[in-house]
């Protein structure tokens, strides 16, 4: 069972779907999970949608939203800081922990790339979240760019475009707009794995925030309670070695799986590897019934 919902942070209206297993007993409370799509992304036809769905059929509750400024959400469109994103994260935990059918104790987050980041940050400042998983995400936004940006021509031209971001801001007073590719390249034949909703211009204030952004400073936060870092071997999108170095400053429990598939989606096709290694991970650290 799905159900749109909308709930608000900072005042701006966010929109999302509960997915509640069918044949829930009502007064009965279920583990749940907050769905985070990737940069840009969107809650639906993406890897948040096939995530939530994954979790709703072995039993877990899962709300995934739209981050202010993408999808079906308020806010400027394209417009999105790192920071502004656990806020959406933190405020979706709190709605979330209120429904009746959900056991406000049990609630962890899962998301996608820079959802996946977003995640590990805000299981690290707020205890409230009970487990994370981590899909190809990343924990240090400086040096992600440099791997995603590589040679001295090419971070050159990336570091000269947050230059220009700060002066144009400086002078304007607005933001300079810039294509997303021009912030996260992504290969041609890999754009298909992108959501319909999907946004091709972005600000450079956003590659600014995620250049500052770095949740492994707070990784080691998480614990006692447990994570799961799951990447594609060879990822040409976001680093391999963005969660192999979570891995190593995060505290125990933690588990990190490499995997072979197609670039930095890991559901992609049937994905079946990445939901038995998902399922198994569950079952040990954070089962349906509790």
């Amino acid at each position: 069972m799905q159900r749109q919902v909308r709930l608000k942070s900072d005042g701006i209206d966010i929109a999302g779907v509960l997915h509640i297993p069918d044949g829930h007993k009502a007064g009965t409370k279920l583990p749940a999970f907050i769905v985070l799509h990737g940069f840009l992304g969107s809650k639906d036809e993406s890897h948040a949608e096939i995530q939530a769905s994954m979790l709703e059929s072995w039993g877990y509750a899962a709300l995934r939203i739209d981050f202010r400024g993408c999808g079906d959400s308020g806010g400027t469109r394209g417009y999105v800081l790192c920071l502004d994103q656990v806020t959406d994260t933190r405020n979706a935990l709190t709605w979330l922990a209120e429904q009746p059918e959900i056991d406000g104790h049990r609630i962890g987050l899962i998301g996608h790339s820079f959802g996946a980041a977003v995640s590990v940050y805000t299981g690290g400042v707020d205890d409230r979240v009970a487990a994370v998983i981590s899909s190809c995400g990343w924990g240090h936004g400086e040096r992600k760019f440099q791997g995603q940006h590589p040679g001295p021509e090419n971070w050159k031209k990336f570091t000269d475009m947050l230059a220009r971001g700060k002066e144009h801001k400086a002078k304007t007073g607005e933001p300079l707009w810039v294509s997303r590719w021009d912030v996260v390249p992504i290969p041609e034949h890999l754009r298909v794995h992108l959501p319909k909703k999907a946004q091709d211009k972005v600000t450079a204030d956003t590659a600014q925030s995620m250049f500052d952004f770095r949740a492994e400073d707070v990784v080691a936060k998480i614990a006692p309670r447990p994570l799961l870092l799951l990447h594609i071997a060879h990822d040409t999108i976001t680093p391999t070695e963005q969660s192999l170095r979570l891995f190593e400053k995060a505290g125990q429990p933690t588990e990190l799986f490499l995997m072979t598939g197609v670039s930095h989606f890991p559901l992609a096709g049937d994905g079946l590897y990445a939901r038995h290694l998902i399922k198994g991970w569950l079952d040990k650290f954070f089962p349906c019934s509790g």
